[in-house]
């Protein structure tokens, strides 16, 4: 069998659906919420039923022709891999510095790695979409986004 990119892309995401949908099962639900017809676990499940239902859509319907045959050449696997260390430090920053601090730090610092170098441009994308982010999630949706370490050492709390 021939592997194309879209081979490869659907084997992937077929891979993160099963495992998303596996990990789903271990949400902690409330006492009573079993029989709610709409609890914590129901949104992830349907994700990676989605995922999944999708991935062998593609898989399916991938062209096996010559012309699709898989080239790596091109691509910057560096930037990916510093890509993902980037995602992985924003995780472990999180706690640390918070939410607000931490986002704009990751967007800030992804946008120099893709390429902007001018700091006013960073600036003006970086910030209101980490403030607008924040917005939504601690006031409109009313989530809880704790300030993070350094905050509390600086300022108290």
């Amino acid at each position: 069998m021939m592997m194309t990119k879209d081979h490869i892309g659907g084997l992937v995401f077929l891979c993160l659906s099963v495992l998303y949908g596996y990990y789903a099962g271990n949400i902690q639900m409330l006492p009573g919420d079993e029989f709610e017809p709409f609890t914590a676990r129901t949104v992830p499940h349907t994700l990676a039923i989605l995922g999944g239902i999708l991935s062998i859509a593609l898989l399916l319907t991938a062209k096996r022709s010559a012309g699709s045959r898989l080239n790596l050449k091109g691509y910057d696997f560096a930037l990916v891999a510093k890509l993902l260390v980037l995602i992985v430090g924003f995780g472990l920053a999180l706690e640390w510095t918070g939410f607000m601090l931490a986002t704009l730090l990751f967007l800030i610092v992804g946008f120099w790695l893709l390429g902007e170098r001018r700091i006013k441009m960073l600036l003006m994308v970086s910030v209101p979409f980490a403030v607008g982010i924040w917005f939504v999630l601690a006031k409109l949706l009313d989530i809880y986004l704790a300030p993070g370490q350094l905050y509390m050492q600086l300022f108290g709390g």
